[in-house]
């Protein structure tokens, strides 16, 4: 857990070898050299993750993300994560030509918007309420709590995080699933940073889940299909055609709400918030598609088991092999060859303007706020275009009624004139006559 403070100090902890201990073939003297060999590689990680952080290096963090155990300590992620989100913070070696090595680095915030709890004098958010039920049932797979009272004030600590964040920004809509996410900040982040990380996390990167409806979340889990489309056709026909709402979970809340260990899901995030938000969803169909005999196990015709196994994760989840397969599935079919991404992602999700971590980091929140309008405006354009459809779904009997009427008035008034005109019985008249009368009587 994150110290009371600002400071971002890095341990030396050994870094022990999986196998050692369970290999009977190996000698205690090689089993030490395996874990010296493996500590030396993991302080060599850690040197380039500092090293990145100092010099902003978006593209090394995100390398060093993807690579077998991301961030490798919560220690390193307090200085990786601020960076990710473009938080505005100071490290003493930006100002050293020839900065040392030294892990133990202090870093501030530049930014004072957060440093006070002005918050609670502001107007209180319509969802407290749910917010208030939800912080209640937190912190049910982790941490393991030495006491109620610790426990108790780790939930008044989501409570407030979750409450700054929505005072701050009123526009923002909570969603259930949003607690899963901010207890990892709460756990991971010092207290300094954890409000302003994730109000950049809410308006830049999951400012779709954020909306008054979940029209943007399912536009995203639109892509599933196609990307599995794409990858793997006999696996996409043998699925149901169907909304695959069984992603929703997983998506909705970084996955947070579904990964039962602290140290996999704070993995996660390295890479989830290295990458651009897309990169959730190639997850997710990646997750698919290493399930794949699993399912196959199942028939076609069964689509509630299937819905069932797809909205599990697989346990254990091996993290590292997820976070390589989604990524050469992002990179053999990326999103602009999709054509859900063409026609059902808005311009305005967060899955089109925050295509570049760089670029993103490099947003303002009033940026994301604008955004958020624009989205508003398009929900709002969509609910009047719903509501013309069905008002004429309902009116089509009359409106074909009356629609049908002016025709036939028109070809009679035509066929009288004729008649007049050239001499013609008026036995067609008669006949069309008829015929709207037998038609009318259908309504």
């Amino acid at each position: 857990m994150a110290t009371e403070d600002e400071l971002l100090t890095y341990g030396s902890d050994e870094i022990a070898d999986e196998k050692s201990d369970h290999d009977p073939s190996r000698s205690p003297r090689s089993s030490a050299k395996i874990t010296d060999s493996n500590a030396e590689l993991q302080e060599v990680k850690a040197r380039e993750i500092i090293d990145a952080c100092r010099r902003r290096d978006i593209e090394s963090l995100q390398a060093l993300a993807e690579s077998p155990g991301g961030f490798i300590t919560d220690e390193l992620r307090q200085q990786a994560w601020p960076v990710l989100l473009g938080l505005p913070v100071r490290f003493p070696s930006d100002e050293v030509e020839n900065p040392s090595s030294d892990r133990h680095e202090v870093v501030r915030l530049t930014a004072s918007e957060f440093i006070d709890d002005a918050w609670k004098d502001l107007k209180p958010h319509k969802e407290e309420e749910q917010v208030k039920l939800d912080v209640a049932r937190a912190f049910v797979y982790y941490p393991n709590y030495e006491s109620d009272q610790e426990r108790t004030h780790q939930k008044n600590e989501l409570s407030d995080l979750i409450l700054s964040i929505l005072r701050r920004y009123p526009y923002l809509c909570y969603f259930q699933g949003y607690h899963d996410i901010c207890q990892v900040f709460l756990l991971v982040l010092p207290p300094a940073l954890r409000s302003p990380a994730v109000a950049r996390l809410s308006a830049l990167r999951i400012r779709d889940f954020m909306l008054p409806n979940l029209s943007a979340a399912i536009a995203q889990l639109r892509l599933i299909p196609d990307i599995l489309r794409a990858a793997d056709p006999a696996l996409w026909r043998h699925l149901p055609q169907t909304e695959p709402f069984f992603a929703l979970s997983g998506t909705l809340t970084m996955y947070a709400h579904d990964v039962q260990s602290l140290g996999e899901i704070a993995r996660l995030f390295d890479v989830l918030l290295a990458r651009e938000p897309v990169f959730s969803v190639y997850m997710f169909a990646q997750i698919v598609i290493g399930r794949r005999a699993e399912l196959f196990a199942v028939p076609s015709d069964e689509p509630e088991m299937l819905h069932s196994i797809l909205s599990k994760l697989p346990q254990p989840l091996d993290v590292d092999r997820l976070v390589a397969g989604a990524c050469r599935l992002l990179a053999d079919h990326p999103p602009e060859s999709l054509r859900s991404w063409r026609c059902g992602v808005s311009p305005n999700s967060v899955l089109k303007t925050a295509r570049s971590t760089r670029d993103c980091a490099g947003q303002s929140l009033e940026v994301g706020a604008y955004f958020f309008g624009q989205q508003i405006l398009e929900l709002q354009r969509e609910e009047r275009k719903k509501k013309v459809i069905d008002a004429l779904w309902r009116y089509r009997k009359p409106a074909k009624a009356v629609g049908v009427a002016v025709m036939f008035g028109v070809l009679a008034y035509w066929i009288r004139r004729s008649a007049v005109s050239n001499g013609v019985a008026a036995g067609p008249v008669r006949y069309m006559t008829a015929l709207v009368s037998a038609w009318w009587q259908e309504f």
